[in-house]
C-alpha cells in the first residue's frame, strides 16, 4: 500500500516534466502492490498516460483550473470540512502535530491539510494506521469524486482509489453537507474570485494574521521525514471532522 499511496500523492501535484518521466515508474507501482482493484489501476494507468503525454502546458492549465482555482476541488481537507470557522486553526495544529508524533516533517511552507502531502505521511505509517485516518476523510475523497466525475475529469480516478483504500463508508449527512456548498465552474473566472476573497480568518481572541501563517505553521513540523527510534503509537483524537459551513 506504501507505494501506491506515495503514486496517488504524486498524481494530486502540479505537473512537471519529472512527473511526466517517472509516470512508467509510478504505473510499475501501482501494478506491483496490486493493492488496488484491476478496475482501480486501469483508471490510474490511464490518467498516467494521459499525463505521459500531454503537452505539458496543457496539464498545468487543467490543473491549475481545477485545484487551485476552484475552491470546491480545493486539495486542502480543511477547507471542506471547516470552512472559515475557527476549528480550522486547530484542526491545523492537531494534524502537524499527529506528524511530528511519528518522526515526520517538512521541508516546504505547504499546510500539513494539503492532500498529497497528507498521503505521503500515511505512507510511511503502518498500513491499519493509514486505512483508519484515510476512513476519516472518506467523505471529503468521495464529494471530490463526484465533483471531478461531474466534469468528467481523470482525476477522479485518484479519489476512487482512496475510498477504496480507506477503512471505511463516508457519513452521509457529512457528505450532504460538503456537496450542498457551491461548486464553482473553473472557468467563470469572475465568480471564483468573488468565492476566494472572503474576510481574513482569525482564531481565537486578538488573534492576527500570523496566527493561520503557513510558513509558521510549516516549521513547527520538524524536517526531514523519518521514523522517530523507538516511538510507539500514540491514541488520538481524529483529524478530520466536520464543521458546518457558514459561507454563503
Amino acid at each position: 500500500m506504501r507505494n501506491t499511496l506515495k503514486t496517488l500523492s504524486a498524481l494530486l501535484t502540479y505537473p512537471t516534466v519529472e512527473l511526466q518521466a517517472a509516470a512508467p515508474e509510478m504505473q510499475a507501482a501501482i501494478e506491483a502492490e496490486t493493492t488496488l482493484p484491476r478496475a482501480a489501476r486501469d483508471g490510474l494507468v490511464r490518467l498516467l498516460d494521459e499525463i505521459a503525454a500531454g503537452d505539458i502546458y496543457d496539464l498545468q492549465e487543467r490543473y491549475v483550473l481545477l485545484f487551485d482555482r476552484t475552491r470546491s476541488l480545493s486539495l486542502h481537507l480543511f477547507e471542506h470540512v471547516h470552512g472559515e470557522s475557527r476549528d480550522r486553526g486547530q484542526a491545523m495544529v492537531d494534524l502537524a502535530q499527529l506528524y511530528e508524533t511519528h518522526g515526520l516533517g517538512l521541508s516546504t511552507s505547504e499546510l500539513p491539510d494539503f492532500i498529497p502531502l497528507f498521503l505521503e505521511f500515511l505512507s510511511v505509517i503502518p498500513t491499519a494506521d493509514a486505512r483508519s485516518t484515510l476512513a476519516e476523510a472518506v467523505h471529503i475523497f468521495v464529494a471530490l469524486r463526484q465533483r471531478l466525475e461531474k466534469r468528467n475529469s481523470p482525476y477522479a480516478t485518484v479519489f476512487a482509489a482512496l475510498e477504496t483504500l480507506s477503512a471505511g463508508k463516508p457519513d452521509a449527512e457529512v457528505l450532504e453537507a460538503i456537496l450542498a456548498g457551491p461548486d464553482d465552474d473553473p472557468n467563470d473566472l469572475a465568480a471564483l474570485d468573488a468565492a476566494w476573497k472572503d474576510e481574513e480568518v482569525r482564531f481565537g481572541p486578538g488573534a492576527d494574521a500570523a496566527a493561520c501563517d503557513t510558513d509558521g505553521l510549516a516549521s513547527r513540523i520538524r524536517a526531514g521525514r523519518r521514523p522517530a527510534p523507538g516511538m510507539s503509537a500514540t491514541p488520538r483524537r481524529p483529524i478530520v471532522t466536520h464543521t458546518p459551513s457558514t459561507r454563503a
